[in-house]
């Protein structure tokens, strides 16, 4: 079963923001966590949604950043000046990336592009108006979180980034990977491999050995999937056949460009209404394509 707008995922876990740009507040009784890091644009339903919900928002003491993508932190800056006393957590290369100026400088345009009407939401441009990310713990596989009778258990998964990391609640037998695991898109699974498509699914392997019921993504919803790991299954699948998709056509064109080009096209009529303009996934599929041209042109030379 989808969920797919913002409501409850189960009896400790709240899907905030909307439908394309999801975050989620997780009750731990003593203290809340938020996992996601989502879109700045979004800031206004996540506040509403909280309010809402009666939450005492001293008791949100954790933001969980995935990776340092501009759609996965947009919310931190503002939840920080906000909330001075959430701990924003996330892998030490996140916090590398995320204290770089010309890192955040795209993240800031990025986010700034995606707001809308200017005017209407000047208090997020002021939020936008920072040089770096401040991460103020950071963590590693096999490290425990603790929020309030929960552990938060930290999985290492780089491949869509080199900083990417996934979280595991075995109570509610809980994943959530972000995009690290595949993004829903229409009738397939999108593999998010941007970083480098070896490491990408080898992490999809580590996680289809955990038992889940729940998978938790930033774009388009939850998955509740009491028959086991099917899902992860899936994105395995539509991960080699999109590695074969990039495969086949650069080996025919030997271009990386025109292998973009037919790559967007093929996607495209796959699924309709993506929420990120053709320009960013076409950014995307140039990673990946990338990755493959150097790996092809290697065993050619």
């Amino acid at each position: 079963m989808r969920i797919e707008q913002p409501g409850k995922v189960n009896d400790r876990i709240t899907l905030l923001g909307r439908n394309e740009s999801c975050v989620y507040l997780v009750d731990g009784k003593d203290e809340y966590a938020i996992l996601g890091g989502g879109m700045t644009y979004i800031v206004p339903d996540v506040m509403a949604q909280i309010k809402a919900a009666g939450i005492e928002v001293e008791k949100i003491r954790r933001l969980v950043l995935h990776h340092s993508h501009f759609d996965h932190v947009g919310i931190a800056p503002f939840l920080k000046q906000q909330w001075p006393w959430i701990e924003i957590t996330a892998s030490v290369r996140a916090k590398q990336l995320l204290a770089q100026e010309d890192v955040v400088a795209g993240i800031v345009g990025l986010n700034q592009m995606m707001l809308p009407k200017k005017n209407e939401v000047a208090y997020l441009c002021e939020s936008l108006d920072i040089k770096t990310i401040g991460v103020d713990k950071t963590v590693a596989q096999g490290d425990v979180l603790g929020c309030g009778d929960l552990d938060f258990e930290v999985i290492d998964v780089p491949g869509h980034s080199s900083c990417s990391m996934a979280i595991y609640i075995p109570r509610g037998k809980v994943l959530s990977a972000s995009d690290s695991a595949g993004i829903i898109y229409g009738d397939m699974v999108f593999a998010a491999a941007n970083s480098n498509f070896d490491l990408y699914q080898e992490s999809l392997e580590k996680m289809a050995e955990y038992e889940v019921a729940i998978h938790l993504f930033e774009h388009y919803g939850a998955l509740i999937q009491p028959s086991g790991n099917g899902f992860m299954k899936q994105s395995m699948a539509d991960a080699g056949t999109m590695r074969q998709w990039v495969e086949k056509i650069y080996d025919k064109t030997r271009d990386e460009q025109k292998t973009v080009e037919a790559l967007l096209e093929k996607v495209s009529k796959t699924a309709s209404g993506y929420f990120l303009p053709k320009k960013i996934m076409a950014v995307v599929l140039g990673q990946m394509t990338r990755f493959i041209a150097k790996q092809h042109g290697a065993k050619k030379e």
